[in-house]
């Protein structure tokens, strides 16, 4: 199901009631509604997902397994929609905040939400008017029910295009987190089914990039060739930022602190230490027991400024009372570092399996020198009251076996290039 053929918010809040209820007739009343609209709803919903949603019994209706499964990612879909509409009435002087349960009509309607989205994204009428097939008038009417329903103003034009608001920011990502879980609801389905379908994408941090994700991906592809992936590389408070959305199902790589009120959790799977790297016939690649001070006036690749490996080089210097060096490059890019160490005399520190190949190949060496203290923790970072996709799933229980056979591979290069690394002592 594309982007564009989204389920109806309707139907699945008529579907939702109808299965809170157990009966067609007491969700209407809950509704406003006729006992023949509500049963249109779900018949219509139960066409578009080609699944019966419910058994008709003279107790009641009772969801189907199927029924079961969506109902379950419902719960997600409007307890966002609701938290949202919770919100904006709290932006109300005079507005009271609406009942438990309740959901105004301006938040029911699928192409509406996606409009909004699209024209946050696109910050421009015609584009996001033409991403759908419809006139400039008819996203500017659906943005306007947004804001008279909500009482926000949600966008305002400036110099570089229709920028959210504020407000429009917050609404924006609760918008996001429902649409997200709502594209999932025909993947829960094929699941039941046996069938791992639809698409995950992969917060891809530099740690997980060379060995893990490859590997994974490899196996879960293998074993479910329905399911498509794609990495993100952005920064990591890029990443986080999509991992809120739901936009990104989860993100891989060195782990950072996260505290209970950050809404994410992390899963260590590995950890590993940070190496310095030459080119093979770096005149220091022969050397043996080099010091920190044997490399003050080196020309130094380093991470950026604000990345925690930084901070980890960096103390290795100070350690020793020595003033760590003014790098001569500062890059995260693995093709721009895999260039210079091989076209250059400059080193670089960071862990040896994000240029595994090339230490495997003999391109690169280890130099033999000891780090302190550069420990990093690689595991999977998610969304703590997300319900991922059963393709994310898949991807996730990948990733686990491919950590084992990573670990392997490093433990076996450790012998001959000194590189450290050790799995969980309980593993998952």
């Amino acid at each position: 199901m594309s982007n564009s053929e989204l389920l109806n918010l309707a139907h699945l809040r008529a579907f939702k009631l109808v299965a809170d209820t157990g009966s067609a007739t007491r969700a209407a009343l809950a509704l406003f509604r006729a006992q023949s609209a509500v049963t249109r709803s779900v018949q219509e919903l139960e066409a578009a997902l080609g699944e019966p949603l419910f058994e008709r019994k003279p107790s009641g209706m009772l969801p189907t397994p199927v029924g079961r499964a969506v109902l379950e990612r419902c719960e997600r879909i409007f307890a966002e929609l609701e938290e949202l509409a919770r919100w904006c009435a709290m932006r109300q002087v005079r507005r009271r905040a609406p009942a438990e349960g309740s959901l105004p009509a301006y938040l029911l309607n699928t192409r509406r939400l996606q409009l909004f989205v699209a024209l946050a994204r696109h910050r421009h009428m015609p584009t996001a008017a033409s991403t759908f097939g419809i006139s400039q008038p008819a996203v500017s009417s659906a943005i306007r029910v947004l804001e008279s329903g909500s009482g926000l103003r949600l966008f305002h034009r400036s110099p570089r295009g229709i920028l959210l608001t504020t407000e429009g920011e917050t609404f924006l990502l609760h918008v996001r987190r429902a649409l997200n879980e709502l594209r999932h609801v025909p993947d829960d389905i094929a699941a039941l089914h046996g069938n791992i379908q639809g698409a995950v994408t992969v917060g891809a941090l530099p740690l997980g990039r060379t060995l893990i994700l490859p590997n994974a991906i490899a196996r879960m592809t293998a074993r479910h060739p329905g399911v498509r992936v794609a990495t993100d590389e952005s920064a990591y408070e890029t990443l986080v930022a999509g991992l809120r959305a739901g936009d990104i199902d989860f993100i891989l790589g060195a782990l950072r602190s996260n505290d209970a009120a950050s809404g994410l959790q992390n899963e260590r799977l590995m950890s590993e230490e940070m190496v310095v790297l030459s080119r093979r016939d770096h005149p220091l690649a022969s050397a043996g027991r080099l010091t920190i001070a044997d490399l003050r006036e080196a020309q130094w690749i380093v991470p950026r400024s604000h990345a925690p490996a930084r901070a980890l080089f960096e103390s290795q210097f100070r350690r020793m009372k020595l003033k760590p060096p003014m790098p001569t490059v500062e890059t995260a890019d693995l093709a721009v570092i895999r260039g210079l160490l091989l076209g250059t005399d400059m080193v670089a520190a960071l862990s040896a399996q994000q240029l595994y190949h090339e230490c495997e190949s003999g391109q690169l060496a280890v130099l033999d020198i000891a780090l302190h203290n550069t420990q990093r923790d690689i595991g999977l970072t998610v969304r703590a009251e997300g319900t991922p996709s059963p393709a994310a799933r898949a991807l996730i229980d990948a990733i686990r076996l491919a950590v084992t056979d990573v670990a392997s591979a490093l433990r076996s290069g450790e012998r001959k290039h000194k590189i450290s690394t050790s799995l969980p002592s309980a593993s998952k």
